[in-house]
């Protein structure tokens, strides 16, 4: 009689193993198996990183073997199992590799493809793996469902809680990204909870935040402590900090911000005109026009918080510094919106400089980093699950680039992001403001704008020429050619010619889903609803990926290191902007920041965001192996070694570096958005 032999990996994370029955099924060309028990006697089966193989004898051949059935059946009480995969030897030697990487919980079962990657077309139209294909998405679709959290913004998955989602999407330990623990636990390892004790009190001096900052410091952020004050520091962060995105060349002075020569001749160094030096490329601007008119916290009535809107004009040295010449707090010019100038009063010029400051804060916060990273991942995410199966290569490729996104993003829902949540206790965006961010946001949010090179472009930022020190553009561009490089070798293998891309139906539903559902057909935003091209999928996964991996680190992991010194990056500002100079002292701007017990939810805030998650798997690293083929493996090696050149390169221009830039180095960039 013929014999199989079955191996079952179980995963190695918290509480994979399992105490139910488990059962087998074999489903080849020809037959079934019978039901078959894995167990072995005096065995304690399916612990946390066991393997185990069991024997499986049948009645006849069974022909190719198509799908594996499993099954988990309550022995005491439900005990969920997380499957890695399984193995196949036949009587004939073949060794068949069936990927799972999944939960089964209760007494659900999961039917496993062998693990080669097949477009829907290469299945027979009435086969078993072709109904397999279709039960799949059908049941995804009713599991993952799109629900709006706020008009206007991107869709979200429905669910209300992190414990509500489909568990394979769930993190392995909720108690990892439980906001509340995880700030309480910031602040007590930060040494600042002395302070919570005297929430609305207000600093006395700077010297005061330099006492609680002096136990938190690290190399970049003492340098930032020390610095922030000064000019060069402040136009640096335009380039390299942790909103790098909003800096654009100055072609032409707009009419809202009425700079004349006769204002900023004094900040310009090469005898040139203010015309000239716009000519020469040399002039940029960094205009918040988004922050106009959003309504300010108003959650505690004990302490009023206010915004504003700043318009900033930077110079290009002789140095190739980018430099501040003209800062203006409001959008519409008057006598009660002075522009500030690097020859004003020192503590005008400061808080001009703070206000501008406080709201990159906002802008980075809400829509640099919560849109453009966090939200529209998870739109991806959950079109990749509900339009492609299991065995799709491009499910295969970005499952690693969703990984936990979901489960942040909903756990930022219920805990941080949630009216009365954690994000209202600090922020001047908070009780409503950052909606409105969001919201405005979307209305200019593009398709084009996620190309990172197209977006650097756009900006006017390109010429490493003219922007030497711009590391944010130069690691950035390295790392999306290396993704590029990846997902083109990857397509190459499955998608013969063009048209092979236009006749994948998944392909094409994915795509049209992320727009017409996930983007909710906003005109403005010109996602497509479908590709016609290889080179157009090429574009439209290294989005996906580089999304998720890259842009993420950059905006997000750099938070302690430039927000931690709490007057360079104000979450919320207890005075309304100055509409007159000479009004200023020290007083006024300590008293303008936030009060202690905002300073401290901020600090555990930016902490806590900065940190990389345990077992962290950074970009390039696939440890669970859904493909089989040797060619993507080949491609996978291929890319870590080009990411390794990136690295490298990176490591060796911060070298001896007092303002290291580090965030785009691939060994730092985790697969996904996961914090």
């Amino acid at each position: 009689m013929p014999n199989y032999t079955v191996t079952v990996a179980t995963g190695t994370q918290w509480f994979a193993g399992t105490d139910d029955y488990i059962y087998l099924t074999l489903m080849g060309t020809e037959g079934c198996s019978e039901r078959t028990l894995l167990d072995k006697p005096l065995y304690n089966d399916f612990e946390r990183g066991a393997v185990d193989s069991y024997d499986v004898t049948v009645g006849e051949d069974l022909g190719e073997i198509e799908l594996v059935k499993i099954e988990k059946k309550k022995y005491w009480v439900h005990d969920d199992w997380y499957c890695k995969y399984i193995t196949v030897k036949t009587p004939y030697g073949d060794y068949i590799e069936f990927p799972c990487f999944r939960w089964l919980v209760d007494d659900k079962e999961v039917v496993l493809r062998d693990g080669r990657a097949r477009l829907p077309q290469h299945d027979k139209k009435a086969g078993v793996a072709k109904q397999h294909r279709h039960k799949e998405l059908e049941q995804r679709q009713k599991t993952y469902r799109w629900k709006e959290w706020h008009p206007g913004f991107p869709m979200s998955i429905d669910a209300k809680a992190h414990s509500e989602l489909p568990r394979d999407i769930q993190f392995d330990s909720e108690k990892g990204v439980d906001f509340v623990l995880n700030y309480s636990k910031a602040i007590e390892n930060l040494y600042v909870n002395q302070f919570m004790h005297m929430f609305q009190s207000s600093w006395g001096d700077f010297a005061d935040f330099e006492r609680i900052f002096m136990r938190i410091k690290n190399t970049i952020s003492e340098y930032v402590m020390e610095h922030w004050k000064e000019d060069f520091m402040f136009g640096y962060q335009f380039l390299n900090g942790c909103n790098p995105v909003v800096i654009r060349k100055c072609t032409e002075i707009p009419d809202k911000f009425p700079i004349t020569q006769k204002l900023v001749e004094n900040s310009l160094e090469r005898g040139l005109t203010l015309e000239e030096e716009l000519k020469e490329g040399n002039i940029f601007i960094a205009d918040y026009e988004l922050m106009d008119g959003v309504t300010a916290n108003a959650t505690d009535p004990c302490t009023l918080q206010y915004l504003a809107a700043p318009i900033c004009l930077l110079y290009k040295n002789s140095q190739n510094k980018i430099m501040p010449v003209a800062i203006q707090l409001g959008q519409t010019p008057g006598e009660d919106n002075p522009i500030f100038l690097p020859t004003d009063d020192e503590y005008d010029w400061m808080l001009a400089k703070i206000w501008v400051r406080s709201s990159d804060f906002h802008v980075h916060q809400t829509v640099t980093h919560l849109l453009r990273t966090h939200l529209i991942s998870e739109v991806f995410g959950i079109a990749m699950f509900r339009q492609l199966p299991a065995v799709h290569p491009v499910f295969k490729l970005l499952l690693p680039h969703i990984r936990f996104t979901i489960a942040i993003n909903t756990k930022a829902r219920e805990q941080l992001i949630c009216e009365c949540g954690l994000f209202d206790k600090a922020n001047g965006t908070g009780g409503g403001g950052h909606v409105e961010l969001v919201q405005r946001s979307m209305k200019t949010f593009t398709y084009k704008s996620l190309i990172f090179p197209e977006a650097i472009k756009e900006r006017g930022m390109d010429s490493k020429e003219e922007l030497p020190y711009y590391f944010y553009r130069d690691d950035g561009c390295r790392v999306w050619e290396a993704v590029a490089n990846f997902v083109a070798d990857v397509v190459n293998i499955y998608y013969e010619k063009d048209e092979t891309v236009q006749e994948d139906e998944e392909i094409q539903a994915f795509v049209k889903d992320v727009c017409s559902f996930g983007m909710q057909d906003f005109d403005q935003c010109e996602f497509p609803k479908s590709l016609q091209t290889k080179e157009q999928l090429v574009e439209y996964l290294s989005i996906v990926i580089f999304t998720a991996s890259a842009q993420h680190a950059a905006v997000n992991f750099g938070q302690f290191d430039w927000c931690s010194w709490i007057p360079n990056s104000p979450p919320t500002m207890r005075k309304p902007p100055p509409t007159k100079k000479g009004e200023v002292d020290l007083k006024y701007i300590v008293e303008s920041l936030p009060d202690r017990g905002r300073s401290c939810w901020h600090l555990g805030a930016v902490w806590a965001l900065s940190q990389f998650q345990e077992n962290e798997l950074f970009l390039g690293m696939y440890p669970d192996e859904h493909f089989i083929e040797k060619p993507v493996k080949e491609a996978m090696a291929q890319f870590r070694k080009n990411l390794g050149e990136v690295t490298k390169v990176i490591k060796n221009r911060n070298e001896g570096k007092k303002l290291p830039y580090y965030y785009l180095s691939p060994d730092r960039i985790p697969n996904s958005v996961a914090v």
